[in-house]
Parts: C-alpha cells; sequence; structure tokens
C-alpha cells in the first residue's frame, strides 16, 4: 500500500479485510494467582525486556565507540523465557504461566474476494485530483507490486469508479465526432454545394476551440459537463453561419459577383443572425449564476454555450462573409455526375418546398382552427404535466451494485460470514452477469480510514459486486438489483438490507431516494412514529426500500462498581476498569519489531477464561491494603446477615429500543446456595416457593434459613419490582 500512497493526487490508501499480526500472550488466571502474579507486572515485566537502550560513549585508543543494550527480541519464541517472578526460591518463566502467541488480531475484518479470502486495498484521491489519471498510474503500479509479492497472492481489481468516467467521456467523444459529421451532411444535402459544406464545417471547430480557452484558463478539466456542452453547441454554431451563407448563395444565383453578394447577404440577415442568437445566450447565460448543487452541474454548461454562441455570431458575421466572397461562384451547369447523384435530393427538397407552401397557404386561410388547435395543445401539455415524474438524476446502469446486509446487532463475525458465503454462492450460480462478487464481514480497526466511512461491525455485512457491460447482458442492473432484494427477503436470519444501485447510496445516477426527518424529545416516540411510518410508505407503488437510519441499541453488560468500597481498599473506579479491561481486551505491553514493521504485543486472559459472566466476576482485582479479592466482592449489592451475603451485582441493558432493564442477575450465597432475582411478572399469580440447594458443607451444622430474613429481603426487592425465588 505505501507504494500507491506515493503516487501524485493519492488522498489516503486503506486497507481493509487484512488482519495485522500480533503478539498475543495467553495467560491462565489460575497459576497467576498461585504463583501471586498479575497481568499488569508481567506487561511491565515484557515491556522492560524488550528494549534496545544507549549505554552512551567511550574511547578505545584513539577511536570512540558507541555503547547500545541490544534487548529487543528478534523471535517472538524468545518470550518465553523471560523471568517474570519468584516463588518459593525459584524463578518463574513466562512460559509457566502463559502461552505465546504470533497471530493475528482476534477480532478483524475479512474480505472474500469471489469466494476467496483475502484483503482490499482502497485508494482514494484528493479534493481536486484527477480521478482517471490516479487510476491509470495506480494501474500502472500493480505489475510492479506483484513482482514483490508471494506467488500465491494476486492483485485484481474489484471496482474502479474511473471507468465510469472514462466511458461516459467516450461516449461523448463519438457524440461530438458523430454530431460533426452529421451536421456536414445535413449542410451538404440542402445546399448541394461542397464548398458551401466547407464553409460551414471551418467554422465549427473555431467556436468549438474557444471553449477550450476557457476551460484552461478557470482551471477546469474536459468532463462530462463540458463535454455535454460540446455536444449541445455544435448543432446551434452552425444556424448562423447557414442563415449567411444560404442568403450569400442566392445572391450568387440571381448574379452578383460574389464579393458584393457576401456584403450585401450578411447586411440583410445580419440582424435577425444577432436576434436569435442573443435570445440563446438568454437562455443558458443564467446558469452561470445559479448556486449550490445545481450550479456545480450547470454552471460550466452555461459559460461554455454562452461562449461558443458569441464565438459562432461573430464567425457568422465575419469569418463566413469571407469565405463566401473567396470559395463560392456561379455554377451554370452541373456535371452529369452531381446530376446524378444529388438529383433525386433536389426533387425531395422541391416537394417538401410545395408541401410547404401548401400547408403554409391552407394555415393563412383558417386562422381560427390553427389558433385553437395550438391552443388546445398547448392545454393539454400542461395537463400532461402531473403525470410525468420528477427526479434528482436518471438512473445509470455503471455495471456496479452495492449490497449491506444486517444481521441481529450483536451477531458474531462467524455467522455473518456464513449467510455471506451462502448469499455469494447463490448470487453467483443465479445471475451469471456477475463478475467480481466481493464482501467483508466484521468490525474494522480503527486505522481503516475508509471503513471508518460507513456502517461496519461483526453483523454487518458489506457486498461489492461487479457486472458484464450492459451490452453484454439482458437483464438490465434495475432488474438484478429487484430480484436481489426479493433473495434477501428469504434469510430470516437478515434483519436489514439495502441494495444500492450503481454501488453506493448516492443519488448520482443511482435511484431516486426521498428522506424524511423526525424531531421529538423522547427515543421510544420518534422510534414509533418512524415504524409507523415505514409501514405506510411500504405499500406505495414504486417504493423498492425503507430504512430507518437510527441503528439498533448495541447490547452491553454494565458493570457497577461500590465505589466505597474501592476505597476502603485504596482503589478507585479508573483502577478497576483497568484491570477489567487488560484481562478481557489485553494491556499492550510493547511493539514486536521486525522488518521495520511493528507489531503490538498483548497480554490478557487466555479465551477460555473470558468467555462467560462468571469468568468476568472471578478477575481478581489487587490491592496494596488487603488480600487480593475477586471482581464479584466489588460489586453493589443489598447485604443480610452472615447467613445470606449477597456477593453480585450487575446491569444489564436491555435489548429493546430506547428502554433500559435494571436486572439483578446471578446472585451467590456465602453458604454456596444459589438463587436467582426474575422479574416479578413472570410469577404473578404462582406465588413463592423454592429450596436450598446446598452441594456442599454449609457451614455451621446448625445452619438454617430463617424466614424473617427471607421476608425482609424479599421487601428489599420490591423495590426493584421482582420476586425472590430460590433454585
Amino acid at each position: 500500500a505505501s507504494p500507491l500512497a506515493r503516487i501524485s493526487g493519492v488522498g489516503s490508501v486503506s486497507i481493509s479485510g487484512a488482519p495485522e499480526r500480533e503478539i498475543q500472550i495467553y495467560v491462565d488466571p489460575v497459576k497467576l494467582e498461585a504463583y501471586n502474579l498479575s497481568i499488569e507486572a508481567i506487561s511491565s515485566i515484557i515491556g522492560a525486556e524488550n528494549r534496545n537502550i544507549p549505554g552512551g560513549t567511550f574511547d578505545i585508543g584513539s577511536e570512540t565507540y558507541s555503547l547500545r543494550v541490544q534487548g529487543e527480541f528478534s523471535d517472538a519464541a524468545q518470550m518465553n523465557d523471560i523471568v517474570v517472578g519468584n516463588f518459593g526460591g525459584k524463578a518463574i518463566y513466562l512460559r509457566d504461566v502463559a502461552v505465546v502467541h504470533d497471530s493475528i488480531e482476534e477480532r478483524a475484518q475479512e474480505t472474500y474476494n469471489n469466494g476467496v479470502q483475502g484483503a482490499m486495498i482502497i485508494v482514494q484521491k484528493q479534493s481536486g485530483a484527477n480521478s482517471v489519471e490516479i487510476s491509470k498510474s495506480v494501474m500502472e503500479a500493480l505489475p510492479k507490486l506483484q513482482k514483490n509479492l508471494p506467488s500465491d497472492v494476486k492483485l485484481g481489481v474489484i471496482v474502479d469508479t474511473s471507468d465510469n468516467i472514462r466511458n461516459t467521456i467516450g461516449t461523448l467523444e463519438e457524440t461530438v465526432v458523430l454530431a460533426l459529421l452529421f451536421v456536414s451532411l445535413v449542410v451538404f444535402l440542402f445546399l448541394g454545394r461542397w464548398r458551401a459544406t466547407l464553409i460551414i464545417v471551418i467554422t465549427i471547430p473555431i467556436s468549438l476551440v474557444a471553449s477550450f480557452i476557457y476551460l484552461a484558463a478557470t482551471g477546469n478539466s474536459l468532463n462530462i459537463i463540458s463535454l455535454s456542452s460540446l455536444s449541445i453547441a455544435i448543432g446551434m454554431v452552425v444556424d448562423d453561419a447557414i442563415v449567411v451563407l444560404e442568403n450569400v448563395t442566392n445572391h450568387i444565383e440571381r448574379g452578383s459577383e460574389p464579393r458584393q453578394a457576401a456584403i450585401h447577404g450578411t447586411n440583410e440577415v445580419g440582424l435577425s443572425v444577432v436576434a436569435s442568437t442573443l435570445t440563446l445566450i438568454a437562455v443558458f447565460f443564467p446558469l452561470t449564476m445559479v448556486t449550490g448543487m445545481t450550479g456545480v452541474l450547470f454552471k460550466q454548461l452555461g459559460w461554455m454555450v454562452t461562449i461558443i454562441m458569441v464565438i459562432s455570431i461573430i464567425c457568422a458575421l465575419s469569418l463566413t462573409p469571407m469565405l463566401c466572397s473567396r470559395m463560392l461562384k456561379l455554377q451554370p451547369k452541373q456535371s452529369k455526375l452531381f446530376k446524378l447523384l444529388y438529383g433525386p435530393v433536389e426533387k425531395g427538397l422541391d416537394s417538401f418546398d410545395n408541401a410547404y407552401a401548401r400547408l403554409l397557404h391552407w394555415a393563412v386561410g383558417h386562422r381560427s382552427v390553427v389558433i385553437v388547435s395550438c391552443m388546445s395543445f398547448f392545454l393539454l401539455s400542461i395537463f400532461l404535466v402531473r403525470f410525468v415524474g420528477t427526479e434528482f438524476m436518471p438512473t445509470q446502469d455503471n455495471g456496479r451494485i452495492g449490497v449491506t446486509v444486517e444481521m441481529p446487532i450483536g451477531t458474531r463475525t462467524e455467522i455473518s460470514k456464513e449467510v455471506g458465503m451462502r448469499l455469494y454462492n447463490q448470487w453467483l450460480e443465479k445471475y451469471p452477469e456477475i463478475e467480481v462478487c466481493n464482501f467483508t464481514a466484521g468490525q474494522a480497526s480503527t486505522d481503516n480510514t475508509f471503513a471508518s466511512m460507513s456502517k461496519n461491525g461483526s453483523h454487518i455485512l458489506t457486498f461489492n459486486i461487479s457486472l458484464s457491460d450492459p451490452g453484454e447482458r439482458k437483464r438490465t442492473l434495475s432488474e438484478i438489483c429487484d430480484l436481489m432484494r426479493k433473495d434477501l427477503e428469504e434469510y430470516p436470519e437478515i434483519k436489514k438490507s439495502q441494495v444500492n444501485l450503481g454501488g453506493g447510496s448516492s443519488a448520482m445516477g443511482g435511484q431516486t431516494s426521498l428522506d424524511y426527518e423526525i424531531y421529538g424529545y423522547s427515543f421510544e416516540e420518534t422510534d414509533s412514529v418512524a415504524a409507523q411510518l415505514s409501514a405506510l410508505l411500504r405499500n406505495i407503488n414504486g417504493v423498492s426500500e425503507i430504512r430507518i437510519s437510527r441503528e439498533d441499541y448495541q447490547p452491553e453488560y454494565q458493570v457497577d462498581f461500590d465505589r466505597e468500597k474501592l476505597a476502603l481498599n485504596g482503589l478507585n473506579l479508573a483502577t478497576a476498569a483497568t484491570y477489567l479491561r487488560n484481562r478481557i481486551n489485553g494491556a499492550t505491553a510493547s511493539q514486536f519489531r521486525e522488518e521495520g514493521e511493528e507489531y503490538d504485543i498483548k497480554v490478557m486472559y487466555a479465551p477460555e477464561y473470558r468467555t462467560s459472566i462468571e469468568d468476568i466476576e472471578n478477575i481478581i482485582i489487587y490491592t496494596g491494603t488487603h488480600d487480593n479479592d475477586t471482581l464479584m466482592e466489588w460489586y453493589k449489592g443489598l447485604s443480610c446477615r452472615a447467613q445470606c451475603k449477597v456477593r453480585r451485582f450487575l446491569k444489564r441493558k436491555g435489548f429493546g429500543q430506547g428502554s433500559v432493564k435494571d436486572r439483578l442477575i446471578s446472585y451467590t450465597l456465602k453458604s454456596r446456595a444459589e438463587y436467582a432475582i426474575l422479574p416479578a411478572a413472570d410469577f404473578l399469580g404462582q406465588g413463592m416457593e423454592g429450596h436450598i440447594n446446598t452441594p456442599g458443607t454449609v457451614g455451621s451444622p446448625n445452619w438454617e434459613w430463617r424466614m424473617p430474613e427471607f421476608e425482609r429481603i424479599q421487601k428489599e426487592l420490591q423495590k426493584y419490582k421482582t420476586m425472590l425465588m430460590f433454585r
């Protein structure tokens, strides 16, 4: 990715789906407790051992040498021999309490290209940079990068957004050339003179070149808007020149000298030519003063057409008469070849003139019929406007589809990946038009610039699909997208899905979207209104997808520490939370360096010791004033007498949208008898019953449960709208 980032115009290069290398040190908490060690102590020791420390300089004879202690690890296995403590007069090595894994980070985003696991390199351009030039430079750099990669790693192109730009510009260039040819052909057919045709053709490039001067002066590029302006203006450019040339030709055919015919013929129609051109300028020039998104689209169009029309009228009143005076002459007799080729055309034009003369004679004699017909046609046109739809940009078939699939929030990456593979296999078989199918699953890393601009998570799948060219397939892009939406509805595990025609959510060339904004002071109320509005919109014909921007709430467990207990033992909330984070998420002890790259060394509990709530509760918190206790000792809880000491209290955030339910769960008695506290609604009308399960010695032989204590706890728990039940 680094060579690509050095290409001129490249803004950022992100890698998606390639997990970072990571040195993971999985410790056994049981052994840590046995040897009186902690993750913090091990991390500190590893950081101290993995160091290169300068020792200054010293002189030997006539030479001065620098002194350095080389202590960085060259191999991850060397960490196994680090002494992390002493116990019973013997050294404790890291291998005695932990396992060192040279692997990849645990939670990483995965990318699959055509069913094979790989990675994506996303190249984004700088603002104002030329997309086509950057794409060309990147394509030229790929073969050089391929030579430095292992033989089983292949580079390919998933999506090249500049392809659409190149195809569009190529089509417009072809349109400009064809327009030039057709204009020349039409002029020749109507005038019947090759010299006259040449005069008209000469005026076209002169007018168009003036527009390129404007592009160079303003720093604009040759893009879709500018090429569209040229295509529109070509037909207008020749209008003025044809009027002047046709009138000059009439004077010559009447016997005038070419020079005199050019002067008098131009004077006769000059005012009409200026008036018609100014009328066109009055239409396009106001576009140059438009602001906002419309100004971005049409300002360049307005300037280019206006400039071209100004140059065209100058050419029509100066260059065209001069060329007519030099190149045109009276042709009293036509050749046999000319009569053979142009004779049928001339007869057709004469027939057209006669038919038009008869129509004009009838219209002049039936003025009432003509006026009523025109007014009726005008009113009918206004009436039909209500049946014409509107949209910001017409749908464009660029052969790209973007699909976003969301499972219920909290779904593991493995499940999302399995659904992604099923969709890939189904679509590859059902749609032979697919050339490239790429999908990404999992939570992106924080340094992934591209992923940070879009939704991602363990429950989200993102597809990038490239189809064959429109001319090579029978089904359109819209038809394939509609079929894919129906496919997604067949998966019960999918909660939300979005199929973006064109590969993105933007309306530029994609499907038209309509946004509704809902304001309120309550999440519950706005969620309810959004759901009702969504149900109403689904019944409207033509609506393909409905998306609610507010995402589901992330389920989580919240640990509520007893600050008083922490303070009595010389601890604070930050210290206790750090202990929790280091054991679950890991503590970064140092960086392992190899071949100029740095990789994190993380120390954490082994995976099998952080898979349940009980594992979290058994995390040991180290104090400087008292014996070490497990995390459960620091939770808030309801306390009663010696026979019944509640030791655990967790608050869990509910899964419902906008609702938070605090629930007491998984309590343990000091006597090892267990009970659970469940919502009162689950037991209404059932009364209270239960027994005490004592798998071992309860404690005192005379130990017994006292009913008054039971009733007192029940009253305390009524504050939480719960009932107490033993199990």
